[in-house]
């Protein structure tokens, strides 16, 4: 069974389809990268997946073989997701988000070791307010990983990043996937989709352009790179 299958997935904003016709499968652990420019339908479909937003049309999503909408309690403490607008107040300390958290799904973890794993030890009593972009990005991706999902939703996950700290975040999604974690991931980072993923899809406008596993990708362009045939598909590899 795969872990997520979406079948014939649309979605329209007034009368604009903004998803097209969508159609892929994940397996256990395997990392899915979703990509495509800004508004290409990235985050709406992660949306639409994990349940926020409702499938326009006659298409499916299955999800650990169920319905989010129909299954969603029973789903919860079995999917992690760090989205763009991850919301929690900025007015309560590093540690009592983790500490919250960990009793919203019910998890036995030591906070302490997960928290010197992200590099956030030493903020551990500061406001989430005041940390900067890069360190509420590392609490953002702590949290959503602090249950131990078996499906973990990453939309852009590195944005804000140093180089040392988006290497650390790689190594740490390589360990999930080893241990069978499935990632879907969304980013504009081509060596982050080239590090983490095993298969792709390429959307331009809400439809996919093309999927395969990476060096498929690769090898149906005439360039050597997911960068450079990123930009194929896209019609933009003028610019290299």
């Amino acid at each position: 069974m795969n872990v997520i299958d979406v079948q014939n997935v649309s979605k329209l904003y007034g009368n604009k389809n903004v998803v097209k016709d969508v159609s892929f499968a994940i397996a256990k652990g395997e990392c899915f990268g979703i990509l495509g420019h800004n508004g290409a339908g990235k985050t709406t479909i992660v949306e639409m997946i994990l349940g926020l937003k409702k499938i326009d049309g006659g298409g499916t999503i299955k999800l650990l073989g169920n319905d989010m909408h129909v299954r969603r309690r029973e789903l919860f403490n079995l999917v992690g997701a760090q989205l763009q607008d991850s919301s929690y107040s900025y007015k309560i300390k590093v540690i009592e988000a983790c500490e919250e958290r960990a009793v919203l799904y019910n998890c036995d973890i030591d906070i302490e070791v997960q928290l010197k794993l992200f590099s956030l030890f030493d903020l551990r009593n500061r406001e989430v307010e005041s940390l900067s972009g890069g360190e509420r990005q590392r609490l953002s991706i702590l949290l959503a990983t602090i249950h131990d999902p078996a499906v973990l939703f990453l939309d852009e996950l590195t944005t804000g990043l140093d180089a040392v700290a988006r290497r650390e975040i790689w190594k740490y999604l390589i360990g999930l996937k080893n241990k069978g974690t499935s990632i879907v991931l969304t980013s504009h980072f081509m060596d982050e989709v080239e590090a983490l993923c095993d298969r792709v899809i390429i959307l331009r406008e809400g439809e996919i352009l093309i999927q395969g596993q990476v060096q498929e990708v690769i090898q149906g362009t005439p360039y050597k790179t997911i960068e450079e045939a990123y930009l194929w598909y896209m019609g933009e590899d003028k610019l290299l």
